[in-house]
């Protein structure tokens, strides 16, 4: 626990590691308190009809139980992958809580990949089941030939009417396995080291990577937790995010934290965010912690007076994903009266960097200072600390408690993640004389889009199969609202003809296959794309032409 008293510097000096040698997720999370507390509320989930189910801890134990059961029967063991593609739910939390009491890994899996980026993951992974709902079994059926470990899909809403069938999968009904088994589940004991779970990168360079943490990633969590959210938690601390839980922001900034604290988290997801709603729900539920990402704040800036409209009793906002911007800062102290708290990491290490108004650790556009237990520096390109306010590579001493195991099957690209004792982010910062960080931006090609972190070789090879492209470049095109929008530069193929036609098919064609949020809100028609001697596009000279019509664009706005 981070004693949250006196200055930073105080909390900093006073911080020390203490690692068990036994720990398990599950049992941090749930079973400890299901074992004190059985009644506990633990989580309230806004089902679709609108209604509210409250899972108490004990509960959540017991089904969690069931599934680990069954999971077992099933044949899966100890550092077997199981794939979990949910939206926020009971059956999300139960289905993390029995793949680590089996000491298995959870692959947690966004229901808005399409069939490539799922398939890649599944295949790379080594996934030997999955956990999904009736929408995921459409583009398992595409894919299941290409699977060779994957042997079971359960699905969570099957209903009265059952399951459909998927050509060489074992397809059951997920509630139907969990009734058939007992509600007692001996954990098997792991360490703090253990593989817990495989987090898949943005693929910024060549492939999405998949980062391996161990079951100290929760501990490793949990200082920046209490540190961001102002020592937490406090009485009546009520939790939510609308961040979705596969990715690291949803599950590890607010879900696992706030339940292994006891304190109860609200569940529910929309199919798109809505500014009014997530008012309504912060008033609705009393939510006093969240963590909201920056493009969700600037999305609830639109929405006039909401102190005067909503009963809002919230005590703390965490914003991370991309940078918050002074504008958002200040609209949140003015209008929510709330100073967001701003906190930086990574897959691989998250929650390394913050911010703790509380504190006196809050500036409009920085990103904070180390959170306690962690050491961070800006580094060159040897790993040679930087003295302050010279710009380089933001780094993380290693060993930390938050940083990955390593890359899954990928030695090398583990070993070129580091230099020497630091563990290189990629991203370029500048660190004052009193520790305080401003994020530059990226030394490669990541996109940062309304708080997804987006590689553009993915897209590019997605681009590159559909029959009229010969090649594409991707590039992030500054925006106001997102930070960044996804914009495709396309040679065609000989015979292609441009049109708008074919930019919207291209643009549908990378949202099926990839996901939602990769897919080129702008596709440009270009007559070649420049290549390095290596073969690489040189993206670069796209960069700069996207950030020219950017401009052009906002000075247009002006004038007009």
């Amino acid at each position: 626990m981070l004693e949250y008293r006196g200055t930073y510097d105080d909390v900093m000096r006073g911080f020390r590691w203490r690692l068990p040698r036994r720990y398990n997720i599950a049992t941090a999370v749930c079973e400890d308190w299901a074992r004190r507390e059985p009644d506990r509320p633990a989580l309230v989930y806004r089902n679709g009809d609108g209604g509210n189910e409250t899972w108490s801890y004990g509960r959540i134990d017991a089904a969690a139980n069931r599934l680990a059961n069954g999971l077992r029967h099933l044949g899966l063991r100890r550092g077997d992958r199981v794939a979990i593609m949910l939206p926020q739910g009971p059956e999300t939390l139960i289905s993390h809580l029995a793949i680590y009491k089996l000491a298995a890994i959870a692959l947690p899996l966004s229901t808005l990949f399409g069939v490539e980026a799922l398939g890649y993951r599944l295949e790379n992974g080594g996934a030997r089941a999955i956990i999904t709902n009736r929408a995921g079994l459409t583009p398992l059926a595409e894919i299941a030939g290409a699977l060779p470990d994957l042997r079971h899909v359960l699905v969570a809403d099957a209903g009265a009417s059952g399951v459909e069938t998927v050509p060489g999968l074992a397809v059951a009904d997920l509630a139907g396995l969990m009734a058939a088994a007992s509600d007692r589940f001996e954990t098997e004991p792991t360490g703090p080291d253990d593989p817990a779970m495989m987090i898949y990168t943005s693929g910024t360079s060549g492939p999405p990577k998949g980062a391996l943490h161990g079951h100290r990633v929760l501990l490793g969590h949990l200082p920046g937790i209490q540190f961001v959210h102002e020592g937490f938690p406090q009485a009546g601390d009520v939790a939510w995010t609308p961040a979705d839980w596969a990715w690291a922001g949803g599950l590890l900034n607010l879900l696992l934290p706030a339940l292994s604290f006891g304190v109860p988290v609200i569940a529910g997801r929309a199919e798109k965010f809505d500014p009014e709603f997530a008012f309504w729900l912060i008033e609705r539920y009393g939510i006093r912690t969240a963590f909201i990402p920056p493009t969700a704040l600037r999305l609830m800036r639109r929405v006039d007076h909401p102190r005067e409209r909503f009963d809002l009793r919230l005590r703390t906002i965490g914003s991370a994903g991309e940078s918050l911007g002074s504008e958002t800062f200040e609209w949140a102290r003015a209008d929510l009266g709330i100073t967001v708290n701003e906190f930086y990491g990574q897959t691989e290490c998250n929650i390394v960097i913050g911010s703790s108004s509380k504190l006196g650790v809050a500036r409009a556009g920085l990103i904070g200072r180390c959170v306690p237990g962690h050491r961070v520096a800006i580094v060159d390109d040897s790993g040679d600390e930087l003295p302050a306010g010279e710009l380089g590579q933001i780094a993380v001493r290693a060993p930390d408690p938050v940083m990955f195991l390593e890359y899954w099957q990928r030695p090398e690209a583990t070993v070129e993640k580091f230099l020497g004792d630091w563990m290189i982010t990629g991203d370029v910062g500048v660190m004052d004389e009193e520790g305080y960080v401003r994020f530059v931006g990226r030394n490669d090609d990541v996109i940062t889009s309304s708080g997804y972190r987006i590689g553009p070789a993915e897209i590019e090879d997605c681009l590159a199969g559909h029959p009229a492209v010969a090649l594409a470049a991707v590039v992030g095109k500054p925006d106001r609202l997102r930070t960044e929008t996804v914009a495709a530069f396309v040679k065609l193929a000989p015979g292609a003809v441009p049109s708008v036609e074919l930019a919207a098919a291209l643009r549908e064609h990378v949202r099926k296959r990839l996901s939602a949020h990769e897919y080129p809100r702008e596709v440009t028609f270009v007559d070649e794309i420049p290549l390095t001697t290596s073969g690489k596009v040189i993206r670069r000279l796209f960069r700069e032409r996207a950030h020219a019509e950017a401009a052009a664009e906002e000075a247009s706005i002006h004038w007009e």
